[in-house]
């Protein structure tokens, strides 16, 4: 078995593996600079899993950014029958893909 690690940013969790590509909530730095997290919930050496009380102690998962962009688009509608009422609100999420260095 792989190893990996299950770490937290902008509030999410995500499952990654060394070599791994993921989409998630925009992170400081220019295309190709290093992030490193420290916020890793549980650390897997392939036989062994830690997991953190929140955070496991000493660990750090190194990622390079590959790219900023937007995400699609999401619409919000809200509408009361026979009342007139109507709203439509769109968003589109500022989102960095990274690839997963490595896990330490």
């Amino acid at each position: 078995m792989e190893a990996y690690a299950v770490i937290e940013t902008g509030g999410k969790q995500y499952r990654v593996e060394a070599g791994n590509k993921i989409d998630v909530e925009r992170l400081p730095g220019e295309v190709g600079a290093e992030v490193e997290v420290k916020n890793v919930l549980a650390l897997s050496d392939g036989t062994a899993l830690k997991v953190g009380t929140p955070f496991v102690e000493g660990a750090s998962v190194v990622l390079t950014v590959v790219e900023h962009f937007r995400a699609d688009k999401v619409v919000s509608f809200k509408k009361k029958r026979r009342k007139g009422y109507h709203r439509k609100v769109g968003h589109r999420q500022e989102m960095t893909r990274v690839e997963v260095k490595s896990i330490a």
